[in-house]
């Protein structure tokens, strides 16, 4: 069973940074992408980055030039680096991968 677990989401000012950070069990987590999705209240949910198994990444309109998505396949982790947050970054934020969704982690930018 698929398991990934956010941590790292919190309150921040605008043009502050986080780091989320995806623990994944239950796979071989280096054979897999890995994304980054987010829901804001009353919105529907949008791709933040995504990064394959040949760390290839792309990036949603919103977070190009802002953040970054990597992955530490000793560590079977993924990582969204978030750089000038904005209050309309505020948002649940999700990992994905292998068809599962973790629980979210919430990121909050006060102006």
């Amino acid at each position: 069973q698929v398991q990934l677990m956010e941590s790292g989401g919190g309150l921040v000012q605008a043009g502050g940074s986080l780091r989320l950070s995806c623990a994944v069990s239950g796979i071989i987590f280096k054979l897999y992408s890995m994304a980054w999705y987010r829901q804001a209240p009353g919105k529907q949910r949008e791709m933040v980055a995504t990064i394959t198994t040949i760390d290839t990444t792309v990036y949603g309109d919103s977070a190009k030039g802002r953040f970054t998505i990597s992955r530490d396949n000793a560590k079977n982790s993924v990582y969204l680096q978030m750089n000038s947050l904005k209050p309309e970054d505020t948002a649940v934020y999700y990992c994905v991968g292998a068809g599962d969704w973790g629980q979210g982690t919430q990121v909050t930018v006060s102006s």
